[in-house]
This record gives structure tokens, C-alpha cells and sequence, in this order.
């Protein structure tokens, strides 16, 4: 039997009661690329096909139509190409919905694609939209899509007080919620103030043969580097490297599901962790490779490096721990060579006096951990395990699937 799997776009655009509620309303949608229907129709072109009244809408990081490339870049206002519209940056000026932007609006649409991990800026966009929504009265409507990194968690639980636009409230790394979960969270927390309704997917087994990514459906790029179901789950590990002097593989095609640098002694790295973590390299293929950034980190230079391959049939979806795994690797390097220069310093993600890595982790625990030499690794992933065990709780009441 053919698979009935829709995205909530999908639930949407067949539901004739609230089509005709978003004819009648004044309608923003907040999308980006990856946000199509099952006919691989942008969402604009068919909510505006179908007669809905979208009056404006938003694009996050990258833009609304995927324009900008690498991290970091702003995006400006603009009219949407197709259909003339006013296309709100929130990767710019403004990264949280301001009173002016809704103060025309009844009723948001967020249709984005996450990865699944707590650092990828869209769930910062929805969780911004959640208390803006709730704080203009303005509804809010989560249209529901996929977690291609499934439902397992790993990484340590942003602390407080570390809040950023990479970490906007305590959850581990790797959550395991779609969008839709989240924003029923989010609203928990906020007091349910908010007027939330999210528009389930159908026909979705987060735990089916994909590990959370409809194998029915194309993969596409929700941002530029996202090249791949394969990246998206190896982000909750990889994207750790942003914050290091090792290159992640921007600049090259296989950007975040690799790491590498000029000299690294990568056979001695993957020989301590098969004698201290094997059970991180276990579930997934790694391979030894070399490759020269065309841009960003160690650009032209020859980088000694390894990938992570998820894309086989023994791959094992259940134990595979991205963080853990990346974490385990840093602690490796500093072990392998303790005066290694490891850290960045640059401003990232408009924090500008706080250190990358910290930003990205959510509080300095993995950093000083790493740089102390007798802080074993075992004692750190017991930390990680202790805390997805209090995440696996804490989101159990969200669950939609």
C-alpha cells in the first residue's frame, strides 16, 4: 500500500473550513525553501493559489527563498518575485517580530523545516513568533514537517542565562520534537497565552524506516549547506566545529557532515576514540578523507579529515550520538596535542563578547571540560546521558506522533 504520508501543508490546503478562514482573515506566512507541498509547490504558491489572503510574508536565515549562502549573511526586505508581496527579513534589522510587522495581521502561518537540532536558528524563529504572536494577539498556525534527525536525544541542556539566537530556551542539542512539538511546548512554557494551532502531519512514523525523514518525500535543502538527510543528522555534532579552528566543510560539497584541518593527525584521533568511546564510532561508517575549503576555514589549504556516513544499511539510528561523538573528538585533539589552538574568537551569531563555542554549546561546560586534562570522558558523557533522561520526560507530554 502506497504511503499516505502528508506534510501539514498538505493537512492545510485539504481542509475546505480553514482555507475558507484563511480567505477571510489577513494572513502572513513565515517559509524559506524547503517549505513545499507534496507536489513540490512552494507553500506561497499554494496557500495564494488556493485563494488564501497572504498579505505578507517572513523569511528567516537565508531568506525566504534560500538566496543567501553562507552563515551569517543578512538578508534585506524585498517583494516576493512571483507574486509581488512584501517579504519581511528576520535575518537582519530584525530577528524577532516587531508589533508593526503583525499589527495588519489575524493569523501566522509557520511553515519551516528544522533539522532537529536546538542550535539550527528556524526553532529560534518559531519560539520568537510564539511570544510575539501571543504578545499581539495574533494566531499562530504551526504547519507541521518532519525531523530528519528522528526522535533520539543527545547534548547537554542549554543552561541558564545563555540564552541566544543558536539556544533559545533549555532543551538538549539534539531534541527529537518537529516544529509543531515545539511550538506546543513553547507555549507551555509561556502559560499558554498563545492562540496555537498546529496542523498535524499524516501518516508519520518518526520512528519508521527513514529514522524521521519520509523516505517518500525528496530531500531539500531547508538552507544552503543542509545538503543532505545525512547532514541533518550529524548537525547536532558538527555544528560544534563553528566554534573551533577545525573546519566543518564549508566550502566544500559536503559541508557539516565532516572534520578536518591542515595536519590533523586523524588516524591517532579516531584510534583513541575506538579505545576510549567505540561505542560512539559504532553505529556509523567514518572515513578518512582530505579536501581544500574553496571558502571559509583553512581556505586552499589541504585538510586531513573524516566523514560521517549515516547513508548505509548498518547504520544504526537509534545509538548514533552526533554531539557526544564531535565532543568526544575536541577531547581527543586536546589529549592528542594540549596545546592545540583550538577555539575561535570571533563574533558569532551577534554575541559579541561571549565565546563561540559557549554560544553554540549553551554555556561554557563542554569548553572548560575539554581544556581540563583531568576530566575524563566518561564522566562528561554521563552528564549527557543524565540530562537527555530528564529531556525524554520533560517533552513526553508534546509528543504528536
Amino acid at each position: 500500500m502506497a504511503s499516505r504520508f502528508q506534510f501539514g501543508l498538505d493537512r492545510l490546503l485539504d481542509d475546505k473550513d480553514r482555507l475558507q478562514q484563511l480567505k477571510n482573515a489577513r494572513v502572513g506566512l513565515v517559509a524559506h525553501p524547503a517549505s513545499v507541498s507534496s507536489s513540490n509547490q512552494h507553500s506561497i504558491d499554494a496557500l495564494v493559489a488556493s485563494g488564501c489572503n497572504v498579505l505578507k510574508a517572513f523569511g528567516p536565515q537565508h531568506g525566504m527563498r534560500g538566496d543567501k549562502q553562507d552563515n551569517m549573511i543578512e538578508s534585506e526586505d524585498y517583494l516576493d518575485q512571483v507574486h509581488q508581496l512584501p517579504v519581511i527579513s528576520l535575518y537582519g534589522d530584525h530577528r524577532y517580530p516587531t508589533p508593526d510587522m503583525l499589527a495588519d495581521l489575524d493569523i501566522i502561518l509557520f511553515d519551516l523545516q528544522d533539522i532537529g537540532c536546538r542550535i539550527y536558528t528556524y526553532i529560534t524563529t518559531l519560539y520568537y513568533f510564539c511570544e510575539a504572536c501571543s504578545d499581539a494577539g495574533v494566531e499562530l498556525w504551526v504547519l507541521d514537517r518532519p525531523n530528519p534527525a528522528g526522535r533520539p536525544v543527545d547534548g547537554l541542556y542549554l543552561e541558564a542565562g545563555e540564552e541566544s539566537f543558536v539556544g533559545c530556551a533549555p532543551m538538549p542539542t539534539r531534541h527529537g520534537l518537529t516544529v509543531g512539538e515545539l511550538a506546543r511546548w513553547f507555549s507551555k512554557r509561556s502559560g499558554d497565552s498563545l492562540d496555537l494551532t498546529v496542523i498535524p502531519m499524516g501518516e508519520y512514523d518518526p520512528e519508521g524506516a527513514g529514522f524521521g525523514w519520509p523516505s517518500v518525500r525528496p530531500w531539500i535543502n531547508p538552507s544552503p549547506n543542509a545538503a543532505s538527510v545525512n547532514m541533518a543528522r550529524c548537525f547536532p555534532g558538527t555544528v560544534l566545529l563553528e566554534g573551533t579552528t577545525l573546519s566543518e566543510g564549508r566550502g566544500t560539497t559536503i559541508p557539516l557532515e565532516v572534520l578536518g584541518a591542515p595536519g590533523l593527525p586523524v588516524p591517532e584521533l579516531l584510534a583513541y576514540l575506538r579505545t576510549e568511546a567505540a561505542d560512539l564510532l559504532t553505529p556509523v561508517f567514518t572515513r578518512e578523507c582530505f579536501f581544500s575549503p574553496t571558502f571559509h576555514k583553512h581556505v586552499g589549504e589541504l585538510c586531513s579529515a573524516f566523514q560521517v556516513h549515516t547513508d548505509f544499511p548498518a547504520y544504526d539510528h537509534a545509538s548514533f550520538k552526533p554531539y557526544s561523538l564531535i565532543a568526544a573528538c575536541l577531547k581527543a585533539i586536546r589529549h592528542l596535542d594540549s596545546g592545540y589552538d583550538l577555539w575561535r574568537y570571533h563574533e558569532y551569531e551577534y554575541e559579541l563578547d561571549r565565546t563561540p563555542i559557549d554560544v553554540i554549546n549553551g554555556g561554557p561546560a563542554l569548553r572548560t571540560w575539554v581544556d581540563n586534562d583531568q576530566a575524563a570522558l566518561a564522566e562528561f558523557l554521563r552528564k549527557v546521558e543524565s540530562d537527555a533522561s530528564r529531556w525524554l520526560e520533560e517533552r513526553r507530554e508534546f509528543l504528536l506522533y
